[in-house]
């Protein structure tokens, strides 16, 4: 496991993707935590609509508005926001076009509903746009809101399309507030303020999806961040014995004779199930090995959280925080 860098620590927009199913909002919660620990005012973003952060914190669904839902260890706040296109194309369109009232109108019309499926690229540039507007949004002493925002991006097969979206509009747009919108967020995101990181689980098909994300994130120009391993079994034999176990070579003799030594007398039947998951294990380890070495192909710095098998609450939340801020997370 390698630690978090000070590239990684000066970034303000930390963009989290992973493939379905790997705890991508579990860890992009657990970021922002770790993030605010120390003091920090954090924003955790959503954009998919599927009200997960609610769901992690054990709240109610989230308005449209910046909700603070925790506090972290050293008198840190996370904040959250989850984003709705429609509503955020009323923002933008009272914002710079002066169209509060009508905007409204607009949308018992259905007309912002046309206005996304006839530019389907618009709804991304909506979302990714309001991202860039907390970034950047500054207070009264001229000190940025936030001290970093951690956005629930979509999952890695869609992520760079999301974040690269913008520039396409940029090109469209030639003139006006679109155009400045679009190379604002087109600067943000391929800046060195923006770091995308990528949530794995140490198998094979996730691995895989993401070394081809960084790739993709590299060849559009969006910088990778660190790879997020999430739910990393321990390690519980030692590692002469890993080979012999993984292939089922097991003497059951010795094993009962150790474990008698330690006081322990099982029956024939506990014991062959003893056995079978020792087995189990072993080759489980192996193959989280396997995954780590293909894994190494990214050269990304690579952190791992443990797994939970109490499941995840906001209890697991604050532990999973701990363990990136352990590995250097700031």
């Amino acid at each position: 496991m390698t630690s978090w860098t000070e590239e990684l620590t000066r970034a303000r927009l930390h963009v989290v993707s992973g493939k379905g199913g790997t705890g991508k909002t579990t860890v992009a919660a657990a970021l922002a935590l770790a993030l605010a620990t120390g003091g920090r005012r954090v924003l955790l973003v959503e954009v998919e609509g599927r009200q997960g952060i609610a769901q992690l914190f054990d709240r109610a669904p989230l308005p449209y508005s910046e909700e603070r839902i925790a506090s972290a260890p050293g008198g840190g706040e996370v904040h959250a926001l989850a984003v709705d296109a429609e509503a955020a194309l009323l923002e933008y369109l009272a914002m710079f076009y002066n169209l509060g009232f009508a905007g409204r109108t607009l949308r018992k019309m259905g007309a912002i509903e046309f206005a996304t499926t006839l530019a389907p690229g618009l709804r991304d540039v909506l979302l990714t746009g309001k991202v860039k507007e907390c970034v950047n949004r500054t207070g009264p002493d001229g000190r940025h809101l936030y001290d970093a925002v951690v956005l629930d991006a979509p999952p890695t097969g869609r992520v760079v399309k999301f974040l690269d979206v913008t520039k396409a509009m940029a090109d469209l747009a030639k003139v006006g507030p679109i155009k400045g919108q679009s190379e604002g967020v087109v600067r943000l995101l391929h800046s060195g303020d923006t770091a995308v990181h990528l949530v794995a689980l140490l198998e094979e098909m996730p691995v895989r999806e993401t070394l081809d994300a960084v790739a993709d994130l590299d060849g559009a120009d969006l910088r990778p961040g660190a790879v997020l391993v999430n739910r990393v079994q321990p390690v519980r034999l030692p590692a002469r014995s890993l080979p012999v176990a993984a292939e089922g070579r097991l003497d059951e003799a010795r094993v009962r004779a150790g474990l008698q030594t330690a006081g322990l007398d099982l029956d024939e039947f506990t014991l062959e199930g003893l056995v079978d998951e020792t087995v189990e294990h072993a080759i489980r380890v192996q193959s989280q090995q396997e995954a780590k070495e293909l894994l190494g192909e990214s050269d990304l710095p690579t952190l791992e959280l443990p797994d939970l098998t109490d499941g995840v609450d906001v209890a697991a939340l604050y532990e999973l925080a701990e363990a990136l801020v352990a590995a250097g997370v700031r």
